[in-house]
């Protein structure tokens, strides 16, 4: 067979060569030891929570050692991409502050691209593909399959117990390599012919591996692996001239100089046919790091793979629940290295991006994701935030989900501002929540739309005790009085009613009193914010002022 003249048939307007396309790609310009990195998603839906996860990854590993993260559109498959996906990808990116080098990039609600190594959609880069398809071809590595893939489905089932593999693949006659496929045998004629009638082929790769042999790989996650050797054809060139992903990646990443490949341990099967195939183009593979799987717990509670169905798989539902973008990321962050969280506390004021990100800490098994955990996470990272942020964040998603408590922060933002100061800042500060849709809840009650009796007091304090408290406490509230001086009042009014002014008295002798300091101010807590626990009540009834706190004992009075 002449391979050569074989190809020339099959790409007769493939003219540019291997080493005109390598030209327009030089060696990248970085200090040693930089990483280059790509995050390359198919537009076929919403952001996975899996592929932000890899995401993190390209980003820590690209920017911490001064070298390149990129974007590129893997958008071979068109049956299942979705108009609009590449943009609504480029915001969630711009969302979270992802932000690479080169790619593809909106400007003004349009998409450019930015970068010497493009163009970055795979559906641009046909004629790429369509040179090193033919190289293959011209050195008999690949060949025609003019069989349908229904034909093909079919054939393979046959000839399943008795196929190729037990071809001696290095012994074989090289004029009979190209005709291996289902055990048929084709000759120059034949494609000749094939052509002439217009008929459609893809190109496979002329498999040479011996499933019963192993290859020696090493994956930066995983550490040493053994894998088969690859002895299926499988598909390089579809008939629409566009590639498989197989091929795709390996002509994209060699080209860009992709030095990392961040996927999925699920990409781990497809690791031999990779192999072989940065082989055959004479490619250095870049290091591969497969990623362990995100795992969560289902109802019985077995660990299963997170799916699309599942609340937290979309970047788009953290958003919608109100949870601050740097929360996603240090959560990512705990899932990813076992040793962020110990990093964190030992330098709870370091943004995040100065962790020192380690491939060496990485999961190799499978990681759980917990919302309980997340919400942990989102506590520690709100409460170290100043309450003008909060306030940005939370009337930012409220005006998208929440209108009305919109229109509420707004109307005094003073007053919304300082509520959210109160136990804000110093060693230890409150942590009441950590997501924006819990906002309201914590301080709502500042609002009078939103003030509401929730909790009542315990049936067990008689009533008049309590209108004798809230009653007596209206005559002697001074709004000017200090802390100290604010609590000794409420101290000395729980004695007055039989209540022990200090709690440790009241351990010390509990049928003594009727109760202790801590109820009348209870008595209070409810009357003025509708909850039995709330912010600091001398902080409260500062910011609500005389009129208000007053107003609102009366009227619970009334109700009583």
């Amino acid at each position: 067979m002449d391979y050569k003249y074989l190809s020339e048939l099959l790409f007769p307007n493939v003219t540019e060569t291997v080493e005109e396309i390598e030209a327009k790609y030089p060696p990248r310009n970085l200090p040693e030891g930089a990483k280059v990195t790509r995050f390359a998603p198919s537009p076929t839906g919403f952001v996975h929570f899996g592929g932000m996860y890899q995401a993190v990854v390209d980003y820590m590993l690209a920017h911490q050692s001064g070298g390149v993260f990129f974007l590129r559109i893997e958008d071979t498959d068109g049956k299942r991409e979705i108009t609009g996906a590449v943009e609504a990808l480029i915001n969630t990116l711009k969302y979270y502050g992802m932000d690479y080098d080169e790619g593809m990039m909106l400007e003004n609600g349009v998409l450019v691209e930015k970068g010497d190594y493009g163009p970055y959609k795979q559906s641009e880069r046909a004629g790429i593909y369509a040179v090193y398809a033919k190289k293959l071809v011209s050195e008999g590595k690949a060949y025609p399959c003019f069989t349908t893939e229904e034909e093909y489905e079919a054939l393979q089932q046959v000839d399943k117990k008795a196929e190729i593999k037990n071809i001696d693949w290095h012994t074989a006659a090289a004029e009979k390599r190209a005709a291996m496929l289902a055990g048929r045998e084709f000759t120059i004629e034949e494609v000749k012919e094939h052509l002439a009638n217009g008929d459609p082929f893809v190109i496979r790769i002329l498999a040479d591996g011996d499933p019963e042999k192993k290859t020696k790989f090493t994956d930066q996650v995983k550490g040493a692996l053994e894998v088969p050797e690859n002895d299926e054809d499988f598909v390089l060139l579809k008939s629409d001239g566009i590639p498989t992903y197989h091929f795709a990646h390996a002509v994209d990443d060699h080209l860009m100089k992709t030095t990392h490949v961040i996927r999925g341990e699920d990409w781990l099967p497809s690791l031999p046919k990779h192999i072989q195939l940065f082989r055959y183009l004479g490619f250095k593979m870049p290091k591969y790091l497969h990623t362990a799987q995100i795992l969560k717990t289902d109802e019985n509670g077995n660990k299963k793979k997170i799916s699309k169905r599942d609340m937290g798989a979309k970047m788009d539902d953290y958003t919608m629940l109100g949870y601050s973008t740097n929360v996603v990321w240090e959560y990512l962050l705990t899932l990813l290295n076992s040793n962020f969280e110990e990093w964190r506390m030992q330098n709870p004021t370091t943004p995040f991006r100065e962790f020192p990100f380690s491939i060496k800490k990485m999961a190799v098994a499978g990681c759980l994701f917990d919302f309980d955990k997340l919400n942990d996470v989102a506590k520690n990272v709100v409460c170290r935030m100043t309450a003008d942020e909060v306030y940005d964040n939370t009337l930012a998603w409220a005006k998208v989900y929440d209108p009305d408590f919109a229109k509420a922060l707004e109307s005094t933002p003073e007053m919304a501002k300082a509520a959210l100061s109160i136990g804000r800042g110093g060693a230890k500060p409150r942590k009441d929540f950590g997501r924006w849709d819990e906002v309201k809840g914590y301080m709502g009650f500042f609002f009078d739309d939103y003030y509401k009796v929730v909790d009542e007091i315990p049936e067990r304090f008689p009533k008049e005790d309590v209108r004798a408290a809230l009653t007596k406490y209206i005559g002697i509230y001074d709004e000017s009085d200090d802390q100290t001086a604010w609590f000794d009042k409420i101290k000395a009014l729980a004695g007055e009613l039989g209540y022990a002014p200090e709690t440790k008295l009241w351990k010390k002798e509990p049928d003594r009193y009727k109760g202790h300091v801590g109820d009348v101010s209870m008595f209070l807590r409810i009357a003025v914010t509708g909850k039995a626990s709330s912010p600091d009540m001398y902080e409260v009834m500062r910011i609500l002022g005389r009129d208000k706190v007053v107003s609102r004992i009366k009227a619970y009075i009334d109700r009583m």
